[in-house]
């Protein structure tokens, strides 16, 4: 756990083909999926300068109480995700540290830290997000997500579902906004 941050709440996976890479969750045991197609990207910044949104793919599942994220985007708008992929890799992206009332404060920790925000934004009506790169720390990439605006109920919902099942139902739409 961090001293300040708290504990890693998701791991998030950059992948090409997200239907394949829950197939393989699942048969490792990982369950069930909460799935959405698109995404409703409200704000949109790459390094600072506003951007286009990037078309997206989403689906969490709960391994205990770490968050998977898998993400595949769909379009060629300028993000994190598109470098990773077009660096020719897919795989572990980044860590999430999740905060009701202290992203201000926290992003301000990793600015001092001589982190960068590579990329942030806002889905819907939801808290904000924010990436965070160093270039001493190569491969690293902080997220850290508000969990405001109904995503927290979201989150809750993952873990809740994962705790309990028994393989049934393994691929869900995502209903919850956030």
């Amino acid at each position: 756990m961090s001293i300040k941050f708290g504990e890693v709440c998701q791991i998030g996976y950059i992948v090409r083909d997200i239907e394949a890479a829950m197939q393989k969750w699942i048969a490792l045991g990982v369950g069930p999926w909460y799935y959405r197609e698109t995404n409703p990207i409200s704000e949109f910044n790459y390094y600072g300068k506003p951007s286009a949104f990037p078309d997206m793919s989403i689906a969490l599942a709960n391994s205990g109480q770490v968050q998977i994220e898998l993400i595949q985007q769909r379009n060629d708008a300028p993000s994190l995700y598109l470098d990773m992929i077009q660096s020719g890799q897919e795989g572990i992206q980044h860590i999430a540290y999740w905060t009701a009332d202290r992203f201000d404060e926290f992003k301000g920790e990793l600015l001092r830290l001589g982190f960068q925000e590579g990329h942030s934004g806002r889905m819907g009506k939801g808290g904000r997000f924010g990436y965070f790169i160093d270039p001493s720390m190569p491969g690293t990439i902080i997220e850290l997500s508000e969990t405001t605006g109904g995503k927290m109920d979201r989150f809750n919902l993952v873990r809740e579902a994962s705790r309990n099942w028994n393989g049934e139902d393994p691929i869900r739409k995502m209903t919850i906004t956030a």
